[in-house]
């Protein structure tokens, strides 16, 4: 499939199969995250897989707003989205590069995602990326540690559903040229 075939494919999916994925095709969606650019190849993005049902069930649950744990209910797989905090955006020293500080860990880890919403629509998976969640129950839930800033929960799956595509701005409600 040709890149532009994948971005205009890929739909924010809210109704999943009950269909496992295998783990081969959720490393080579997190392999096509890792390809993405970093701040000084910092690679600060990490990723807490949930597969086992008793823990999709307490993040679903405990660690999503109910809307979006309704939405991915059926969802057999969710990933934890995090990067290192004070790395990407900071100097050696500790101090950061500029005014954004972390959240250069926040736009690299936006550029792994958008690699890892494409490979899985290219494989055939659908996705949704939820940040309305509790970061205290998802951090306890998952064990994810304190140098970590949580930011999305991705749910991935194989769609029930085939949402039309919504409306998109042209290239010129959003240029500005100088």
């Amino acid at each position: 499939m040709e890149l532009q075939d994948v971005m205009e494919k890929r739909r924010s999916i809210r109704k999943y199969q009950k269909k496992e994925v295998a783990k081969e095709l959720i490393e080579q969606i997190i392999e096509a995250a890792i390809l993405a650019p970093t701040w000084k190849n910092s690679q600060t993005g990490r990723y807490h897989v949930i597969t086992s049902q008793e823990m999709l069930e307490k993040v679903k649950w405990e660690g999503l707003a109910r809307f979006n744990g309704e939405n991915v209910e059926d969802a057999p797989v969710l990933i934890v989205e995090t990067f290192v905090k004070n790395r990407s955006g900071f100097e050696k020293t500790g101090e950061p590069s500029n005014e954004l500080g972390n959240g250069w860990g926040c736009y690299d880890l936006g550029l792994q995602t958008m690699n890892l919403l494409l490979k899985a629509t290219e494989l055939g998976l659908g996705t949704l990326v939820m940040g309305i969640r509790s970061e205290e129950r998802l951090r306890e839930i998952v064990s994810i540690p304190p140098e970590e800033t949580i930011v999305s929960v991705i749910a991935v799956g194989y769609a029930d559903i085939d949402p039309l595509k919504p409306k998109r701005k042209i290239a010129s409600d959003i240029i500005t040229y100088h």
